[in-house]
């Protein structure tokens, strides 16, 4: 029987020395506010520039060309001195899945809330019948009537809209209050516990998890997530009597260091946004500077072995979170570790070890290999805020996943088809693995759309590498998002590069008869651009055969 309190910790890392878990500490609110200019050309902002009297400025990343801000747009430190006198929310780009859930959180608060978005999807969908208008026409004259009042309205933009996107110059040009989707999310969780995740790979997922395992406990929480979870069907979940939160901190155009965390997960830093960041090193340098953002009193969890050295504000702990295989007899052992990992039936088993506890046996609720590591890193969270080891082993059985991280759609003798987001070499390293161990023998054909033009310029060789473990790759054009074609990068330059021999380039339109061309055993589908639209059409065909 698992002890239903957690025991006092009998020892933790160098940064700071306890006695006892978070939950059980009383932690002085965060005293130092940080400042970070955002130097990227595609949006420049007054708020990310004003430092109150009292604040400590953290050093801005050096880069080539350092824009003044806009002096059109309103700075403001507070949520609440923010929303004084608004009563309408307008999101530019809101089918993304971070804009949808800030969408979805104003609208439950009772604002008028509606926005715009290239193309209709199943999410923009949903928010029509959740009673969210959305507008597919960039037009000013698309915009309701509603939400031209610049002293009640609030604009809410992404950075995958462009400047001279319509409406964006319309709200510019007369002077209402703009803000990116990152500053609105660190405005409202200004005043929580915010338990965030960040990392190169795996964020989504984690957070999913993080807050699965809280939600479903005696702590509960509320969630910005980063996916839709498949427990609840959304990517917001609201608990007005908890003060915690869990956001996915996202690193793209320095949007993380608009928070302030209490807790929060690294996962990795492998280099990634290298259009924002310029080279790794800097890119490494946002994590530092993210992570002195961790109020006092909070803690750190990194992953083991991940080389960061980052500077904490006093009080601060640090705990490291692993996998272990036991191989070596002088391995220095994470806080927080799991072992003894077998793969029984088609499910995941493993024992999961704090600085006091070891739960034995525990299912992996996504019988993925990298949610291990995963589901570690969540637990180590869950555990430090108080939930119970017997919530922890339910909580983590039933997790059932987001969408589009390694959905399994087709599963029977014949064919299994998985659909799964990743768009980093990395990531597809660790999707072709966790295939292979869960399906040894069987012929893999993988299909991939890579992900902008500046990653597939910046790592088609790494992509070569990994896509070259496939029996047989399948590759769509490039999916740009936010950005303009750039001479001579295309799918054709990753083609070149892989070795395997079975190799291809279509369009999506082809793709199906490709697919059905022969017998397939694996299929999996990998990308972070709308290849997700390809899912179902996949799923029906394979359904006929």
């Amino acid at each position: 029987m698992e002890p239903s309190t957690q025991q006092s910790l009998e020892q933790v890392s160098g940064t700071l020395t306890t006695d006892a878990p978070l939950s059980s500490l009383e932690t002085s609110e965060q005293v130092v506010e940080s400042s970070a200019v955002d130097n990227t050309p595609s949006a420049s902002y007054a708020s990310d520039q004003v430092v109150e009297p009292s604040a400590t400025v953290i050093p801005t990343l050096v880069t080539d060309a350092v824009l003044p801000p806009d002096p059109r747009l309103s700075p403001y430190r507070s949520y609440m001195n923010m929303m004084g006198n608004i009563t309408a929310v307008y999101f530019l780009g809101i089918g993304g899945i971070g804009m949808s859930a800030l969408a979805r959180f104003f609208h439950s608060k009772g604002y008028n809330t509606a926005g715009y978005d290239r193309t209709s999807s199943k999410l923009t969908d949903e928010l029509a019948k959740e009673g969210i208008t959305v507008v597919f026409d960039e037009s000013v004259d698309a915009i309701p009537d509603a939400f031209r009042d610049k002293a009640h309205t609030l604009v809410v933009r992404t950075p995958a809209v462009p400047e001279t996107m319509e409406q964006y110059v319309y709200f510019l040009d007369n002077g209402f209050l703009i803000v990116k989707r990152a500053q609105a999310l660190g405005y409202i969780t200004e005043n929580m516990r915010s338990l965030c995740v960040a990392g190169t790979h795996g964020k989504t997922t984690t957070s999913a998890m993080l807050a699965h395992l809280i939600y479903q406990s005696d702590i509960n929480c509320n969630a910005f997530l980063g996916g839709i979870s498949n427990n609840y069907g959304t990517n917001l979940l609201l608990q007005p009597d908890s003060n915690y939160v869990v956001v996915e901190a996202d690193e793209y155009d320095r949007s993380f260091l608009h928070l302030n965390p209490y807790i929060t997960v690294v996962t990795s830093v492998d280099p990634d946004h290298l259009d924002i960041y310029g080279d790794a090193e800097h890119y490494i340098e946002g994590f530092r500077l993210y992570c002195r953002k961790i109020v006092k009193g909070g803690a750190l969890v990194i992953k083991h072995g991940l080389t960061l050295n980052p500077e904490l504000q006093q009080g601060v702990r640090t705990y490291t979170y692993g996998v272990v295989s036991h191989d070596n007899d002088n391995e220095t052992l994470p806080h927080f570790y799991a072992d003894n990992i077998q793969i029984r039936n088609g499910q995941i088993y493993f024992d999961f070890h704090t600085p006091s506890d070891v739960l034995t046996d525990l299912k992996l609720g996504v019988p993925v290999w990298i949610n291990i590591e995963n589901a570690v890193a969540a637990m180590a969270v869950a555990w430090l805020v108080g939930v119970e080891l017997s919530q922890l082993r339910l909580g983590i059985a039933s997790f059932a996943g987001t969408q589009r991280r390694f959905n399994i759609h087709i599963s029977t003798p014949e064919l299994t088809y998985i659909d799964d987001y990743a768009h980093h070499p990395s990531e597809l390293r660790e999707s072709i693995l966790s295939i292979r161990r869960l399906l040894p023998g069987k012929k893999m054909t993988g299909v991939f759309q890579p992900h902008l033009y500046t990653r597939t310029r910046d790592f088609a060789d790494q992509f070569a590498q990994v896509l070259s473990t496939l029996d047989e790759v399948i590759l769509l054009p490039i999916y740009p998002a936010r950005e303009e074609p750039i001479e001579g990068v295309d799918s054709q330059m990753i083609l070149d590069k892989i070795t395997c021999p079975n190799k291809s380039l279509v369009s999506k339109e082809q793709l199906i008869e490709k697919l059905k061309s022969e017998p397939r055993e694996v299929i999996v589908t990998l990308g972070a651009g709308d290849i997700d639209r390809l899912v179902q059409p996949i799923k029906e065909a394979f359904s006929q055969t």
